[in-house]
Formats: C-alpha cells, sequence, structure tokens
C-alpha cells in the first residue's frame, strides 16, 4: 500500500465520520461506492471537497473519467500522485 492510499483511506474515514472502520480494513481494491465500502452520491461530494481542501484538486465536472477515479483508493491515490507530480 502506498503511502497516498494509505492518506486517502484516512481522508475518507475522517471526511466521511466512518468511526467504526480503520484504515487497514479498507482494501485498496475496494469499490467504494455500491457494493463495496458503500458510499453514495452525497460521500462522493464530500470526498471530492475533502480531496480539494487537502490536495487542492478540483473537480470541475462529474464526467466518466472522474467517476473511473473514484473507483477505489488505489484508482484515487494514482490519480491525486499525478495531480501532484507524483507519478
Amino acid at each position: 500500500m502506498s503511502e497516498t492510499e494509505l492518506a486517502v483511506k484516512k481522508l475518507i474515514i475522517e471526511a466521511l465520520k466512518l468511526e467504526d472502520i480503520a484504515a487497514e480494513e479498507i482494501a485498496s481494491d475496494e469499490p467504494l461506492f455500491g457494493s463495496g465500502l458503500g458510499l453514495d452520491s452525497i460521500d462522493a461530494l464530500e470526498l471530492g471537497v475533502a480531496i480539494r481542501r487537502q490536495y487542492g484538486i478540483k473537480f470541475e465536472t462529474v464526467n466518466d473519467e472522474v467517476k473511473a477515479h473514484f473507483a477505489n483508493v488505489r484508482s484515487l491515490a494514482r490519480f491525486i500522485d499525478s495531480q501532484r507530480g507524483g507519478g
């Protein structure tokens, strides 16, 4: 697990107030929405705001590409790293 993946897991827990789960319990390839972690569209908005605050990354429009970045922790971490020039 990369540093960014761990940071994203902690951000998800903090931003969405998921006190009953630890970062280590979230699989990096587990879907964030639907049958995986079970997040919904409101959670997506809150997570987007948290990412903007934490990393300075803005999501102007929600399209298939943005949805793909939010598929799981690993894809979100890769996107954040790419936006920060880290990979």
